[in-house]
Parts: C-alpha cells; sequence; structure tokens
C-alpha cells in the first residue's frame, strides 16, 4: 500500500477581497488609501491576537518571578575573585590592569567620578589606585582599556569615562578591563 508523501493543503487564509482594498485609481489620496490598510491591518492583528489566546488558553502557565531566576550577589565584596597568580601576566600594564579589575570586583563600581564616598570605583579610578601614582603606567593602561573598547564597541566612544558612565551596571566596564589586561600582555606592554 502506497502511501502519500502529500499532505492535504491548509485552509486558505481569510483575506480581504481586492474589492476591500483601496486601490489606486479609486480617487483616494495617499493618505486615505494608508489609513485604509492600517485599518485593515488593525482588524486582521486583533484577529490574530484572539485566535492566540484561545490556542494557548489551555496552557498552565505560572508568573516567573525575576528574583528567583536572577541571583547576583548582595554586595561584590562577598564573592571571591579569581586571583590570577604572579605568572599569569608577565608585563607591568596587563598587571596593573589586572589589579584594576579586581579593585572594582571588590569595591564596587560608580558613575561620574573617580571613586564615590563607598569606596567604588570607575574605569580610570580603578587603573588610579592601582598605578600608585605612576602616571606613565597610568596613561599606558588607560590607553590599552581605550584600545580594547574600540576594538569592541567601535570608534565612536571618545574616551574611558564616557565609555565607563555610559552602562547602568559594572559588569561591562569590570570586562573591558579584563580583556584590556589580555590585550596588554598579549602586546607586551
Amino acid at each position: 500500500m502506497a502511501v502519500s508523501q502529500h499532505t492535504a493543503p491548509a485552509a486558505p487564509a481569510l483575506q480581504p477581497s481586492p474589492a476591500a482594498s483601496p486601490a489606486a485609481g479609486d480617487g483616494l489620496t495617499l493618505e486615505a488609501r494608508l489609513a485604509a490598510v492600517e485599518a485593515a491591518m488593525s482588524v486582521r492583528l486583533d484577529e490574530a491576537a484572539v485566535a492566540h489566546e484561545v490556542r494557548v488558553a489551555h496552557i498552565d502557565t505560572e508568573p516567573v518571578d525575576l528574583a528567583d531566576v536572577i541571583t547576583v550577589p548582595l554586595t561584590p565584596s562577598l564573592q571571591p575573585s579569581p586571583q590570577p597568580g604572579p605568572s599569569h601576566l608577565r608585563t607591568p600594564v596587563a598587571a596593573l590592569l589586572e589589579r584594576a579589575r579586581a579593585r572594582m570586583e571588590s569595591d564596587g563600581w560608580c558613575v561620574g567620578a573617580l571613586s564615590d564616598e563607598s569606596g567604588a570605583v570607575c574605569l580610570l579610578g580603578a587603573i588610579r589606585k592601582e598605578a600608585g601614582g605612576d602616571r606613565g603606567l597610568e596613561a599606558d593602561a588607560a590607553s590599552v582599556v581605550l584600545d580594547a573598547i574600540h576594538r569592541r564597541f567601535g570608534h565612536h566612544v571618545d574616551s574611558v569615562p564616557e565609555f565607563n558612565d555610559s552602562w547602568g551596571s559594572g559588569h561591562i566596564p569590570t570586562r573591558m578591563l579584563g580583556e584590556a589586561a589580555s590585550m596588554a600582555d598579549a602586546q607586551g606592554l
């Protein structure tokens, strides 16, 4: 017994008849035709929404509480941060950037200032604190961070502080310190 590999055609979708759609030669202005098409599409979207609600009405779902799904530490300092060994990064700029990343993870992240009253730091604040007054090393590290930002996000970012202050959390700025440390190590800086 041979089984047909073809299935029956699906029922045709309900489409407005061509007579219901405004045509270019019916004397309507472009705005009137667009308004008519928009009204027809609104009706179709409303019908589709009702059909979707009917199709999924039998599915039992419970609202998801994001507090059960997203877990973050209450304070960053309570989380142990992995500290690389002294042999991990061989160059001074790379080691400085890795220390700055660790400082930002432990002290917290801030915007609009090098550091805030609670001790949280921005990208440059973390670099400056870890540079220990060596302005040349600090400038080299900031330059590598800006290069890493440009590679990842494009050249529209003008400065490290602008990049730092454009985020709502310190996750990406902290990650950029780690990426910049790897870049500096690879470049022998």
